[in-house]
């Protein structure tokens, strides 16, 4: 696949999500896809851990909506290389309980036949930490 059209899939995930489409976000989900969010989250925040398969990553976007209000979800920059796709952002969000925490990010997809197979994230876990403390 070539770069530039793995990196419009994965902006299409991210304008999905903005949408509040997660059906669209999951249909670009590989069926066996390893998702890994907040690299470096503690049991205390509800959407760590690794997940696996497309059922399981629907119930991190439903624990997400529970639990969290995104300010600011704002993907900035896309580099594909090889069918990897590593986009960089900032967000802002605020969990329900009122406290907030804002990050930048580093989000990476690889792709297999168009499709998300794995997932990982990296941002400011001590911020998300104590957001969830």
């Amino acid at each position: 696949m070539q770069d530039g059209r793995s990196a419009q899939i994965i902006r299409d995930v991210y304008a999905a999500f903005g949408r509040g489409d997660i059906r669209a976000v999951l249909d670009h989900m590989h069926d066996d896809v390893v998702w890994k969010p907040l690299t470096g989250a503690g049991p205390n925040v509800p959407t760590a851990g690794e997940r696996h398969g497309k059922a399981s990553v629907g119930e991190f976007f439903r624990i997400l909506g529970q639990t969290l209000t995104f300010d600011q979800f704002e993907p900035k920059e896309f580099i594909a290389s090889d069918g990897r796709v590593v986009a960089l952002g900032r967000y802002a969000a605020t969990v329900k309980d009122g406290r907030r925490f804002e990050s930048d990010w580093a989000m990476v997809f690889t792709l297999r036949n168009g499709q998300i197979a794995t997932f990982q994230e990296f941002t400011d876990s001590a911020a998300i930490n104590a957001a969830f403390s």
